[in-house]
């Protein structure tokens, strides 16, 4: 029987009250309530504070380059099907440099996770305002107020027809491992927008601030989450933020379309391959 101490490799070493520490449980819990096994999981990170998920979550892990964690996610997934395939960005990884790929990614409805943590600010480089900062946010870096509007992760999803679009708070974790155990379901591309506060250098977004303003779509009995223009409307709400599962939809993911029929390029055990890899390792030696 699969529980939580079996995805957990080592204590994280993140600023204490880090809002990751909330997407470290509630992934470690829907692993456990889907009864997932480590040696299926592949964990892709980007740059920033998340990239060293790798180092405590237990899975086999590959921490990429800054704004490529989606191209390696596809690659990996694509090449080794029955493999679950999770994908973490922080905000500026994600809607910054590898803004691209999310569109793409969407688009095309590869059958990955993708968490994008989203603190709404810079912080492994110490505070600069990212792609998600609010208009007017003074720091350092922006003595005078941003001038930037801020960037709508899961509006973007839905414009690019995304067919599993929802945020989450990792101020909520038991709302969160629901919503992730929905998404590792669902046959496509399935991206949590997770609003994550930043205790070291975002003193506005804080856990108090988003408790305030979050309503969770799952407490409207009248919300249809198989509706776009619903998920449009929930997004456009004003000092309002929803959470849960805004969208979803049944259609081909990428995997069924380009792939049916063919064999797989790389065996489901991973350890089948062990001694090839460490025959190209000594020619690095």
């Amino acid at each position: 029987m699969i529980k939580e101490h079996d995805f957990h490799l080592q204590d994280p070493t993140w600023c204490r009250g880090c809002g990751i520490f909330g997407v470290f449980a509630a992934l470690k819990k829907a692993s456990v309530s889907l009864d997932l096994d480590p040696d299926s999981m592949v964990v892709v990170t980007g740059i920033g504070c998340h990239g060293r998920f790798n180092n405590y979550f237990k899975a086999y892990g590959f921490h990429t380059l800054h704004g490529r964690a989606l191209p390696v996610a596809a690659g990996v997934k694509l090449s080794n099907v029955p493999l679950n395939v999770i994908a973490i960005s922080g905000d500026g990884d994600a809607y910054s440099i590898g803004l691209g790929h999310f569109i793409h990614a969407v688009r095309r409805n590869i059958n990955i996770v993708y968490l994008v943590i989203d603190n709404r600010i810079y912080a492994l480089t110490q505070g600069q305002p990212s792609p998600t900062t609010s208009m007017g946010f003074v720091s350092r870096y922006s003595p005078m107020g941003t001038k930037d509007l801020p960037l709508d992760g899961p509006q973007l999803a839905l414009a690019a027809g995304g067919s599993f679009v929802a945020r989450g708070f990792s101020g909520d974790p038991t709302q969160l491992a629901g919503i992730m155990e929905k998404a590792f379901a669902h046959k496509g591309f399935s991206v949590i927008d997770i609003l994550s506060p930043c205790v070291t250098h975002n003193k506005i977004n804080s856990y108090q601030w988003f408790k305030e303003r979050i309503h969770r779509v799952e407490d409207d009995p009248s919300y249809d989450p198989t509706d776009r223009n619903s998920a449009r409307l929930k997004l456009d709400e004003k000092d309002k933020i929803a959470t849960g599962l805004l969208f979803v939809q049944d259609r081909p993911s990428f995997n069924d379309l380009v792939l049916a029929g063919m064999k797989p390029l790389v065996e489901t055990d991973l350890n089948e391959g062990i001694p090839r890899i460490e025959e190209l390792l000594k020619e690095f030696k």
